[in-house]
């Protein structure tokens, strides 16, 4: 294999650095609602349900985009699907700015969703430019535009504060119209395309390229990013509101909080990527479910007194977790998901390199689905359950049931493949139960039966 070929075809490097900062301006934007959506909340005084569905608006726009814009963006181009795409939600941004009602900040707020339905387009364009052994690293730098979310729980708060909220949509809808036009007038068309192109042939059908979805290990994925990217972003939009309700701590002090589980989430991502490209992406899925459950476990454990007869009388002691806790819990969890980001998503070029733009859009729209979802479902847990940390409860059984499903499929895949595991013993000790040594004389029974 060449060097060029290593390092990527040419333009690869500008096509990965332009696509990260554009990724990380609509990152930006898709999660504006996390700091302006609380000052919308006090003045048209919202239930935390109803500040659930104006946060997780946006993400269920992009999250239902991303099939269909992945899709157009392998057979159109991802720089022209982008540039489209990303006008239209920096348009929608700016005319938020303008709403006086709920019905019109939900309207914007669908317009503004389709910044984060980019990623689908983004995932198959870096990943044409690169080799399979490669493209783990190049997706994890790509999706370290999460770090957007994080610029924004830092950057908002201080707008807000001197300008209004008005000011936030304003500044952000400008700066992603900017970004989109530069990139699109810096890159390139990936090669695929540029092949396509240069042979006049046409591009394969959408039937042809939905195929993959018929397996049920591509709705797998879909459950594992559900998680690990879905439960980021609900995180990133509802730990403003979390760490105000539970602290008790002020909106420019809750947003630098939110921001120190945002930032690991992206920048780990490179590292989930590189990590991946060298001990395989199932072994950091395994890594991800299993520290995100213990941390998930904890973090659901509500602050809880208890009263202990004890000899001289009651005795009285209270469990909860302080907030410098929270905070290291909170980063953990930030930093495994971030690896989990990555192991998934290199998953999908080396199972389904034809179809990339297709898979891709739909794991990232079930994933990007959990980013609404889940907003909403802790709003309405903390209305129906009067508990700050039910939230944490359903991360936990979230964890759990996609670290379970994993390893099943895992245990089936090496059965079929490895008949012969079958007939393993369940422990070693068992071994001579099972296998007759044929060197042992006829009669004679080994000291373990």
């Amino acid at each position: 294999m060449t060097d060029t070929t290593v390092s990527g075809q040419p333009g690869a490097r500008v096509a990965l650095g332009m696509s990260t900062l554009h990724f990380t301006a609509c990152f930006a934007v898709w999660t504006i609602f996390s700091i302006i959506g609380l000052r919308i909340k006090t003045d048209l005084g919202l239930t935390d349900a109803e500040f659930g569905l104006l946060a997780g608006t946006p993400i269920l726009t992009g999250s239902l985009a991303r099939l269909p814009l992945g899709v157009w963006a392998d057979q159109f181009g991802g720089r022209r699907v982008n540039l489209a795409a990303t006008l239209v939600a920096a348009g929608s941004a700016f005319l938020l700015s303008y709403g006086h009602s709920y019905l019109q900040f939900l309207l914007a707020a669908l317009g503004l969703g389709l910044a984060g339905a980019t990623f689908s387009v983004g995932v198959g364009y870096v990943s044409k430019f690169y080799p399979p052994k490669q493209q783990g690293t190049a997706l994890g730098v790509f999706g370290a535009g999460n770090l957007g979310a994080a610029l924004t729980n830092l950057a908002a708060p201080l707008v807000l504060l001197a300008m209004g909220w008005q000011a936030v949509a304003q500044i952000w809808a400008a700066t992603l119209a900017i970004v989109a036009v530069l990139v699109f007038f810096v890159t390139r068309d990936e090669p695929e395309l540029a092949r396509r192109r240069a042979l006049k042939q046409k591009p394969r059908s959408m039937l042809e390229q939905l195929a993959p979805l018929r397996r049920l290990q591509v709705w797998r994925f879909a459950l594992y990013y559900f998680f690990v990217f879905g439960a980021s972003v609900a995180l990133a939009l509802w730990l403003p509101r979390y760490l105000i309700g539970v602290y008790k701590l002020d909106i420019r002090t809750a947003g630098m909080m939110a921001a120190a589980f945002s930032t690991p989430a992206a920048l780990f991502r490179i590292f989930g990527g590189w990590l991946s490209d060298r001990i395989g992406a199932r072994t950091v899925m395994y890594l991800t479910f299993g520290v995100s459950l213990a941390a998930a476990f904890v973090l659901s454990y509500p602050a809880t007194t208890y009263v202990v007869d004890g000899i001289d009388g009651p005795i009285q002691f209270r469990v909860a977790t302080a907030l410098p806790v929270f905070t290291v819990l909170i980063f953990t969890l930030g930093f495994f998901m971030a690896l989990g980001m990555a192991a998934v998503f290199k998953h999908i070029p080396v199972y389904y390199p034809e179809h990339i733009g297709a898979v891709g859009g739909v794991v990232g729209m079930i994933g990007g689905l959990g980013g609404f979802v889940l907003p909403i479902a802790f709003g309405a847990l903390n209305d129906l359950t009067h508990v700050w940390t039910s939230c944490f409860m359903l991360l936990f059984i979230l964890v759990g049931t996609a670290l379970a499903w994993m390893h099943v499929a895992v245990l089936r895949m090496e059965r079929e493949h490895a008949p012969t595991l079958a007939e393993l013993p369940q422990l070693p000790e068992m071994a001579q139960l099972h296998f007759e040594d044929p060197h042992r004389p006829a009669g004679v029974k080994a000291a373990a039966e």
